[in-house]
């Protein structure tokens, strides 16, 4: 008993935080979604104290206190008609919540591909160019967003518990996931199906945003300066970094994650760690430490000032500020 008590408790706990939560809605999907569990679940608790409650009194009651009619209009009404009823006004009532979002052609798209092990983002706004990034993704709240999902080497599943449900992500495929967030916040995602040695290891930031401050950060990621010509950016094309690396202002391409705002982001490494300059010099120079698996090479020749020069670099920091 205690262990089953126990059991229900950890996985009652597991639903407590709000950043990453089915149980902490941001999204019309998900809020939808935890309406139609907690309705199921009151229901199948009462059904069940009910069941309980006719075993108690069908033990207790007498002999011969039930005649065999009585007992087949009792099997006819609690094995076949109440169910069949109540069934039928679930699914009516729940139908509704299984259809698909609309989106109409104007909507902002974007594509999402999983990658081991991260994420490659790609905003598409209407009549604009796109604008690529890595590792988070920004939402306009009570706008309709439609996610293209796809993967370039494994199955993957993209699922924002707070926002939507999962979607797999398969290579040589294009799945679509439309949805719209109804609350401000930073929250977070993960990849639903294993993947390899460091699954567990590849989270984004969602940052649900006002549409106001949503269409000003487009703006202002478009137009952001250009880093310093200094040391880092020395190292950055003295080590070859370009050859995997988008940086904008570079003109680089993107084999791996696009470091264009990596300054911006919330986290380092796909949610492992925070950005700090002192981490991103330590993932440089041994990416497999913190990701095994990873695809990057090791910079272990660098040294720490070396690979904490170019992590500045990189976050557009300078020396003298320090973080």
């Amino acid at each position: 008993m205690a262990g089953g008590v126990l059991a229900v408790s950890a996985l009652v706990l597991t639903g407590c935080n709000r950043h990453q939560s089915a149980l902490a809605p941001f999204g019309l999907e998900a809020r939808s979604t935890l309406g139609l569990t907690v309705v199921l679940t009151v229901g199948a608790a009462a059904i069940a104290l009910a069941v309980a409650a006719i075993y108690v009194a069908a033990a207790r009651a007498p002999e011969g206190r039930l005649s065999h009619k009585g007992g087949m209009r009792l099997v006819l009404w609690l094995g076949a008609i109440i169910p069949t009823v109540v069934l039928t006004a679930l699914l009516l009532w729940a139908l509704p919540a299984m259809r698909p979002l609309p989106a109409e052609a104007g909507d902002l798209r974007i594509r999402v591909e999983g990658e081991q092990f991260w994420w490659r983002v790609a905003y598409r706004p209407p009549g604009a160019p796109p604008l690529f990034s890595a590792n988070e993704v920004r939402l306009p709240v009570g706008r309709t967003v439609v996610f293209e999902l796809a993967a370039t080497d494994v199955v993957h599943s993209f699922w924002i518990p707070g926002l939507a449900g999962k979607m797999d992500m398969i290579p040589g495929r294009t799945n679509r996931l439309v949805v719209k967030a109804d609350k401000p916040g930073t929250y977070r995602g993960v990849c639903a199906e294993f993947c390899g040695l460091s699954h567990a290891l590849m989270a984004f930031d969602v940052i649900a945003m006002e549409p106001a401050a949503f269409d000003a950060w487009l703006v202002a990621a478009r137009t952001a300066p250009p880093r310093p010509q200094d040391r880092g950016a020395a190292l950055f094309a003295r080590e070859g970094c370009a050859s995997c690396h988008a940086v904008a202002d570079n003109g680089t391409r993107d084999i791996g994650p696009d470091l264009t705002g990596f300054g911006e982001r919330l986290t380092l490494g796909a949610g492992i760690l925070a950005p700090t300059p002192e981490n991103t010099a330590a993932f440089i120079r041994d990416p497999h430490r913190f990701k095994p698996g990873a695809r990057m090479p090791a910079y272990a020749h660098l040294s720490e000032d070396e690979a904490l020069a170019l992590a500045r670099w990189l976050k557009r920091t300078s020396p003298e500020e320090g973080r």
